[in-house]
């Protein structure tokens, strides 16, 4: 009686706890809303250059995605459209010029003198890669950014070198010194190193964006529009109304159908939105109507496990088991084909985050979390709650939705 007392006071503290935190900046407040739910700005860039290849055009969404990023628009989303085109979506921003002027052009990587004077540019680099080994004589071997130029890069640098002896040459692209080493000889080869007490990572991110700063085209602007919410002004509203409206059809069918177990699924489930919404902010969600599907869709399939627990524990009961007996084997019987089922899900959202673009991603990400949390929240627990609630002597068969006992 005391350890069943003990286990329903503690998810008792958990789904307040849960509740205080939904409740908090922490979660709600930080959930963000995406283009088709807060409206924003869309732009459209074109590739300057006939014949852009497409590894290309991937450098230069990688650039405008990092420079979004760095702008703190870290909901906004940059994807190939065509073979020569970039969209980039930014929710919640309503003045496009803004976004557009924010954004500029695509970077271009210039070598500079320590006047302020471009001595060559990302175009005369040939190649940008992270490499490991030792920069001076018997010197400890560490990662550093080997740089190869073109021939016409190489007859320059070998002249800006020759007259910045003892200088420092600063590498800059979007208006930040990425680097600026001390020119110790003239360098001849068309080769140089950039070196700094990188960490591999460090020196591996290095090298990508003075890659991307040696694209030999611009970016020219093609479309810029503010966009409105596209579900309306009452969209997020609407949204919510239906799903209190479903969730709460839900719990009224798992309490009529399955009693006690239909309870402590109820309760289980009102733990798992909280767990939901916490999880939508720690991880830095951007809410579309397709993010939302996902997580519908994950409640949906929370219920679905445990209406398959509770069918195995009513089997269980009417086999003469005991309840306690009953609700171990119900949940270690249920447990395969829930894993098969979730699992499959999760790998196919897997696959839709990685091949796919804009709000199927946001789909994707949603289902994902859902899939954890709901399992969670079925598997663990519901499974709590069961032994709560039947350690502090609701122990009647017909409690739990068992018409019948057969007797072995």
């Amino acid at each position: 009686m005391k350890k069943g007392k003990s286990i329903i006071t503690l998810i008792l503290l958990a789904a307040v706890a849960a509740g205080l935190m939904v409740g908090a900046k922490l979660s709600v407040g930080k959930i963000k809303l995406g283009l088709d739910l807060s409206g924003g700005a869309a732009i459209v860039y074109q590739a300057e250059k006939e014949g852009v290849t497409e590894e290309e055009m991937a450098s230069a969404v990688s650039l405008i995605q990092r420079r979004l990023d760095r702008k703190g628009w870290s909901e906004g989303e940059a994807s190939m459209q065509g073979s020569n085109r970039i969209r980039v979506e930014i929710p919640g921003i309503e003045d496009v010029e803004t976004a557009v002027t924010e954004l500029g052009q695509t970077a271009q990587l210039a070598f500079v003198d320590e006047s302020g004077n471009v001595l060559l540019t990302g175009a005369e680099v040939a190649d940008a890669q992270m490499s490991v080994g030792s920069s001076s004589k018997n010197g400890p071997s560490e990662p550093y950014v080997s740089l190869e130029f073109t021939e016409q890069g190489k007859a320059l640098f070998a002249q800006a070198t020759a007259q910045n002896l003892g200088k420092r040459i600063a590498i800059v692209m979007d208006d930040q010194i990425i680097s600026a080493p001390t020119v110790n000889a003239e360098i001849t080869d068309g080769k140089a190193m950039i070196t700094g007490q990188f960490t591999s990572e460090e020196a591996e991110e290095m090298a990508v964006r003075i890659k991307e700063g040696s694209l030999p085209f611009n970016l020219g602007v093609m479309e810029m529009n503010n966009v409105g919410a596209r579900l309306g002004a009452n969209a997020v509203e609407t949204s919510l109304k239906a799903a209190v409206i479903g969730v709460f059809l839900v719990l009224l069918f798992m309490l009529i159908a399955y009693k006690v177990c239909g309870f402590a699924a109820d309760w289980a489930l009102a733990i798992y939105i909280g767990l939901e919404i916490i999880a939508l902010s720690l991880f830095n969600v951007t809410l579309t109507l397709p993010g939302i599907a996902g997580i519908i869709l994950s409640i949906g399939m929370a219920v679905d496990a445990n209406v398959i627990i509770f069918e195995r524990i009513k089997e269980e009961v009417q086999n003469g088991k005991t309840l306690r007996s009953s609700v171990d084997n119900g949940f270690s019987r249920a447990l395969p084909a829930i894993l098969d089922g979730n699992i499959t899900t999760f790998i196919a959202a897997i696959v839709l985050f990685f091949m796919g673009t804009g709000t199927i991603r946001g789909f994707a990400q949603t289902l994902m979390i859902g899939i954890v949390v709901s399992m969670f929240t079925a598997i663990v627990i519901t499974r709590f709650i069961m032994k709560g609630i039947i350690g502090i002597g609701v122990n009647k068969p017909a409690l739990f939705g068992v018409k019948k006992i057969e007797k072995a």
